[in-house]
């Protein structure tokens, strides 16, 4: 083995031949090629439209980030991605007109500050207060009943009453007009409908039309213009197994996704009612999943390892609450919440990368990659992708886009069984550009480099984490080393 050959493949630059940050995978080096076959590194992914909801408040405020330090966002969760919180509008807009964001806005804050996002639901009825619509709504002139034919029972408005019809609209141009279009904000739950926000008139009795149920659907949509929105599996009615229903066929005709609220809240096999409905939605919409309060289920003999992970399989499920406290529910499920992160939500691996041991500025080479998804839904917003060529010091020498192929197609499958994708990329660093009897190229080094690859925008910008350990801080990943030549 020459110095050259030696210096490239054990990392060394020869600009001051300095040790190289990062080792690649191990590579095969044969007929003037690399291969490589990463291995994946089973560490939970934290990726756009995927993750562990934590349920900060579950329309109880003190359920259940109350135990948590200001400074605690649950780092050591695995996977947690999104801090939801759901909570009773008479706790928001406080009189008409005035709202109390605050209670919002702080836990959001803690979370947005690490780079996590966030979810909301604010919700019309609970079974545990008299007034989750505001009281003010009430003397307005909405009508409504007194459940358990007592003062001090729910009061559940009239889900149709033109009065609670105008100040939902408000309300909900308001959180719009604070929430929408923002990054940080996964998805906002339609939950103006129902007990708990959750679609369903049980507890009453009453039975809404589709029309009725539609409106509360369209006024999110009115304003929540740019956030992807849901609805509880419930507004079909909370225990009707089946695949199709009006209410839900609408909403996914209008790009607002499905919510199951209902994972084991029984022994199975009621366990679940609604896995069908959510064939429709999970090929181009994340489905949103939320068990049983933990403590509950286990008491109630419902709760079930084996279950959990086969709901994120039957869902095709994107994500998965955290609904109790957060840490007792690690510490009590750590072997199945491992198992789930490997399949819930989307997750790209490279299989197989190989390419050229040395090329030429300005000379095309092929790049040749093999990749899977190993999870159970779809990269939803897509990405494309691209190589990054690094000198010793971390700077970027070249960034090769292929934006032909969009990872977004790449197919899902049963565990171990998803199809690979084979992407052949021709690249050139610094290209020739001819113009009558001269030629140009941007100023190029030559020697010896680092090879990353990513997944991201058309433009090189990293986006999704990869299941590997060589990530130089943004989503790339470092697989080897190639060498420039003039």
């Amino acid at each position: 083995m020459n110095r050259r050959t030696f210096i490239r493949r054990t990392g060394v630059s020869t600009a001051g031949l300095s040790m190289l940050s990062f080792t690649g995978f191990p590579a095969v080096y044969k007929n003037g090629l690399i291969s490589v076959v990463p291995e994946d590194n089973g560490k939970a992914l934290i990726n756009p439209d995927m993750g562990w909801t934590m349920h900060y408040y579950s329309n109880i405020i003190t359920n259940y980030g109350s135990r948590l330090e200001p400074s605690d966002t649950l780092d050591d969760f695995p996977g947690l991605s999104t801090v939801y919180l759901r909570v009773p509008w008479s706790f928001i807009e406080t009189e008409e007109g005035k709202f109390n964001w605050e209670l919002l806005d702080t836990p959001a804050q803690r979370w947005i500050s690490k780079g996590k996002r966030v979810a909301f639901r604010v919700s019309a009825e609970e079974s545990w207060m008299r007034y989750a619509t505001p009281k003010w709504v009430k003397d307005a002139g909405a009508e409504g009943i007194d459940l358990n034919d007592n003062k001090d029972g729910t009061w559940e408005p009239k889900f149709d009453d033109p009065v609670f019809l105008e100040k939902v609209e408000n309300f909900v141009k308001a959180m719009a007009e604070r929430y929408d279009d923002k990054s940080y904000v996964d998805f906002v739950d339609v939950g103006h409908f129902g007990m708990w926000g959750e679609g369903h008139t049980v507890m009453s009795g009453i039975e809404y039309s589709f029309e009725v149920k539609k409106w509360h659907i369209d006024v999110y949509l009115k304003y929540f213009k740019n956030t992807l929105l849901c609805i509880s599996d419930d507004f079909a009615g909370h225990d009707k197994p089946g695949d199709h229903f009006p209410i839900s066929d609408y909403a996914f005709s209008k790009g607002v996704t499905l919510r199951d609220d209902s994972i084991m809240v029984q022994p199975a096999p009621r366990n679940w009612y609604h896995s069908e409905m959510a064939q429709q939605f999970w090929p181009t919409l994340p489905v949103i999943l939320e068990h049983e309060h933990y403590g509950n289920a286990i008491k109630r003999g419902s709760w079930d390892k084996d279950l959990f992970l086969k709901s994120v399989e039957d869902y095709h499920a994107s994500y998965m609450s955290i609904h109790w406290w957060p840490r007792i529910l690690l510490n009590e499920n750590k072997d199945v919440i491992d198992k789930i992160n490997l399949r819930m939500g989307y997750r790209l691996q490279l299989v197989e990368a190989s390419w050229p041991e040395e090329v030429k500025a300005g000379e095309a080479f092929e790049f040749k990659s093999e990749w899977k998804n190993a999870g159970v839904a779809p990269c939803y917003k897509g990405g494309f992708l691209c190589l990054t060529i690094k000198d010793g010091k971390e700077g970027i020498v070249a960034v090769l886009v292929n934006d032909e192929f969009d990872f977004k197609e790449l197919e899902t499958g049963e565990p171990g069984k998803s199809k690979s994708k084979t992407i052949a990329s021709m690249f050139t660093i610094a290209p020739v550009f001819k113009d009558a009897d001269r030629e140009f190229s941007r100023t190029i080094q030559t020697g010896d480099f680092q090879v990353f690859i990513s997944i991201g925008s058309r433009d090189g910008t990293p986006i999704y984490e990869l299941p590997y350990d060589n990530n130089d801080g943004n989503n790339r990943y470092k697989i080897g080393n190639i060498t420039l030549n003039k």
